[in-house]
């Protein structure tokens, strides 16, 4: 999964400039039927074309420490203690 090339807010798209992105994320979230799912996200990386820095949105999708969604991590926790 690639995020798709809109401005984070509080830019204009013609404030900046896409550099590409940051390097693959895999996550294993809720089973499919029975399936193990492995999800790779790629997140964009832009450059403010007046200051030359380098800004990316903050997603809180992966749960720290964890290599699976922070939904499924809550599931688990519910379930487990």
């Amino acid at each position: 999964m690639e995020e798709k090339n809109l401005a984070p807010s509080g830019y204009d798209k013609s404030q900046l400039e896409s550099k590409g992105f940051l390097p693959e994320t895999a996550i294993q979230d809720f089973p499919i039927r029975g399936h193990k799912v492995a999800l790779c996200i790629k997140r964009r990386r832009w450059e403010v074309k007046a200051s030359g820095e380098l800004i990316t949105r903050d997603w809180d999708l992966v749960r720290k420490g964890a290599r699976m969604t922070t939904e499924f991590g809550t599931f688990l926790k519910g379930i487990f203690g």
